[in-house]
């Protein structure tokens, strides 16, 4: 079974199964605040082709005119239920529906966006020569960049300087070693993780809030 192949059968098997799921994202994102469902935005695929990646939406409709299109620690434009589905990781999950369209494969490297892109031009020219990746070991080796990125001064120029250019050599190093089990395995990794921030998510929720006692009412003294 080729690659291709079996990014089809899953991705189709992984929708049909996922549809509930899809269906409870949407209406809570939807309950959560106004704006469309689903994210669209552009990055870089095979040979360099653009194409529009999916996300379910996580920050306010517009958040792209008011900020940067780099997230760090805890953004404001980021809303409740989106933070829960960064954490998660399902905000990931109708980039599916870019495998099923050929723009992207289960496992492979990471889609950037076309400024990052630029600046790597020649590096890219290798890893652009496969279909990126819903998931790879950069992704669950960065899977916690957003805190990462929190605590530069400047998480654009610490992103540019310091974490892309180790992103891309270790990308390198995979594209290396890459075969249908490592695949696999990466596959079965992202998906435990993934089923691990769930849990984590649904315990946090059912947690009383912490709330204030109540300070106790001095004694009065009688004048």
């Amino acid at each position: 079974m080729t690659k291709r192949i079996f990014d089809l059968i899953a991705a189709a098997t992984g929708l049909v199964l996922l549809s509930p799921l899809f269906a409870l994202v949407a209406i809570a994102i939807r309950l959560d605040s106004p704006g469309p469902i689903l994210f669209r935005q552009r990055r870089v695929g095979r040979n360099f082709r653009l194409f529009d990646i999916y996300k379910f939406r996580t920050m306010v409709d517009g958040a792209a005119r008011i900020g940067p299109s780099l997230t760090a620690g805890e953004d404001p434009r980021v809303t409740r239920i989106g933070r829960i589905l960064r954490r998660t990781k399902i905000d990931e999950l109708p980039q599916l529906i870019n495998v099923i369209n050929g723009q992207m494969s289960l496992v492979g490297p990471r889609p950037e966006v076309p400024q990052y892109v630029e600046e790597f031009r020649h590096d890219y020219a290798e890893i652009l020569a496969v279909r990126p990746g819903i998931t790879d070991p950069v992704s669950l080796a960065y899977r916690d960049e957003e805190e990462l990125l929190a605590t530069a001064d400047n998480p654009v120029e610490e992103y540019l300087r310091h974490i892309l250019p180790k992103k891309i050599a270790f990308t390198s190093r995979y594209l290396e070693r890459s075969s249908f089990l490592f695949d696999l395995s990466i596959l079965l990794k992202t998906a435990l993780f993934g089923v691990r921030r769930c849990i984590a998510a649904f315990h946090n929720a059912r947690q009383p809030q912490a709330t204030s006692p109540i300070p106790k009412r001095p004694p009065t003294h009688p004048s």
